[in-house]
């Protein structure tokens, strides 16, 4: 077996599952298979093309490959057809084609010995661990610990509906803090200031919003911007 660059062999997998799931898909294949499920004579038409491409990129001593990718993505796709067409399932079907090019990948060119050198490495390197367990806590955890910090005003807002509020506001804060949190590790304290004044000019800008829902907004972005700049410098001077 002629063996290649891993990351190149790797990138044309990638490539041929981008160029056939999205560029040599049209979108009434799409919904007949949506219609007709395991009965749509495209779906079959898709994963052969599917096998095809990565076939032709991988070369044919990797035809067991190739025949993963044809098995799994009919597998797959025939799944996501009786599912909603909507982002969270879009999600899981590419995380799910990932992650079998990734098996793949890993078969063919991964060993343990590998895997365990990598992690040894990465365990044993603590300015990787500060910069995950920063990240992490910027996540959830902060998060939830803003939630927490602010129950006393969230009560108080009788009538109003914050579900939505709630699940929108949860993940802008997890990349709100991310991105304050990466800003502080590279020492850009103006930008931080730049998308705090941005944030305000919105918030206040919004009509038709009771004055202690506005304070309560914003009590809540500057508690998530000052936990993510307090987790920077922390990170920085441990």
């Amino acid at each position: 077996m002629i063996m290649e660059n891993p990351k190149i062999w790797l990138l044309k997998l990638l490539l041929s599952h981008l160029l056939t799931d999205f560029l040599l898909q049209p979108k009434t294949w799409v919904e007949d298979r949506v219609q007709n499920h395991f009965k749509s004579k495209f779906l079959y038409l898709h994963v052969l093309i599917t096998a095809a491409v990565a076939y032709a990129f991988i070369g044919s001593q990797y035809w067991g490959i190739a025949g993963i990718i044809l098995l799994s993505h009919l597998l797959i796709d025939g799944w996501k057809s009786y599912q909603k067409q909507d982002l969270l399932h879009f999600f899981i079907d590419q995380v799910l084609h990932l992650l079998v090019i990734l098996g793949c990948f890993y078969v063919s060119f991964l060993n343990w010995d590998d895997i365990l050198l990598w992690w040894s490495r990465l365990t044993g390197n603590m300015h990787v661990l500060k910069l995950i367990l920063g990240v992490v806590f910027v996540t959830l955890p902060a998060g939830i610990l803003v939630g927490l910090l602010t129950k006393q005003w969230r009560e108080k807002i009788n009538g109003e509906n914050l579900d939505g509020l709630s699940n929108a506001g949860k993940w802008i804060g997890v990349i709100e803090r991310i991105i304050v949190l990466i800003l502080v590790l590279h020492n850009q304290y103006e930008a931080i200031g730049l998308l705090v004044a941005a944030k305000s000019i919105v918030r206040f800008n919004e009509k038709d919003r009771q004055e202690i829902k506005t304070e309560y907004l914003m009590i809540g972005t500057l508690l998530s911007i000052g936990i993510a700049i307090i987790t920077g410098v922390a990170i920085k001077n441990f």
